[in-house]
């Protein structure tokens, strides 16, 4: 589904992900997990075409409106003006033509994914009059809608309480079974064991990329500390030796 090959992310010449190699198979759930400024954001954001690459290439084997993209809560302006059944609705944007409206059957699917999720009766309200967690249900509709092949979570059940996270992680496993290719940002080690069976943990480096159970071991959790310990902002410039960089999608 999404092919790494030499991927380097560079700030002000500072990397943000190095030479890092791997894929992510049709059908797979992956957790991308690392300490804090490991690249992990960086990683889906290069994905979806939002950040340079410094070098090395990315190679999506869908179209991007086949890709759904759900950035960090923090991210999300929340005073925009708009009604939770509106934001739904957005998700439907890949699948109309140009100046084209929402159809009936759009509109009735927006307010089904909004009973999926737990909003029924919710479709009026301001997005601003949210909680954290309702709004994470409203987004997670708007990803329902998308009917997309490749879902990209970026920390997908930060700040939100425990029984919207158990509600959400049954719809990420949901799409899963459905043969959806799934990558999602965590911090909760106890997350990524429990629901997913492959993770690929990064210290801007790749550490591991594998079966859950492999990658997650304790002397890998060390290095990836260990280099996060080590980062020094300071640093000469990274100097990039490679061919010109690409993104290429089928």
């Amino acid at each position: 589904m999404v092919t790494l090959d030499n991927l380097t992310v560079s700030y002000r010449q500072h990397p943000a992900l190095h030479h890092v190699s791997g894929s992510f198979v049709p059908g797979s759930m992956t957790a991308v997990v690392g300490p804090n400024g490991a690249g992990k954001s960086t990683l889906l954001k290069s994905i979806m075409g939002l950040t340079p690459i410094s070098a090395g290439t990315i190679s999506v084997s869908v179209p991007r409106q086949r890709i759904a993209y759900l950035p960090q809560l923090a991210e999300i302006d929340r005073g925009f003006p708009i009604d939770v059944v509106d934001c739904v609705q957005l998700g439907f944007c890949g699948a109309r033509a140009a100046w084209g409206g929402v159809t009936q059957q759009m509109a009735q699917r927006a307010l089904e994914a909004l009973h999926a999720v737990g909003l029924e009766g919710f479709d009026r309200r301001a997005i601003g009059s949210l909680s954290s967690g309702q709004l994470q249900r409203v987004l997670f509709a708007r990803l329902m809608v998308q009917d997309a092949d490749l879902v990209l979570l970026d920390e997908p059940f930060n700040a939100i309480d425990a029984r919207t996270t158990a509600a959400l992680i049954a719809l990420v496993q949901k799409w899963h079974a459905d043969q959806c290719t799934v990558v999602a940002v965590l911090h909760d080690d106890r997350q990524v064991r429990a629901h997913f069976p492959d993770t690929l943990l990064i210290a801007r480096e790749l550490i591991g990329w594998g079966p859950t159970a492999s990658v997650l071991t304790d002397s890998a959790l060390r290095r990836a500390r260990t280099m996060a310990e080590a980062w020094d902002e300071s640093a000469e410039l990274c100097q990039i030796n490679s061919e010109p960089n690409s993104r290429v999608a089928a």
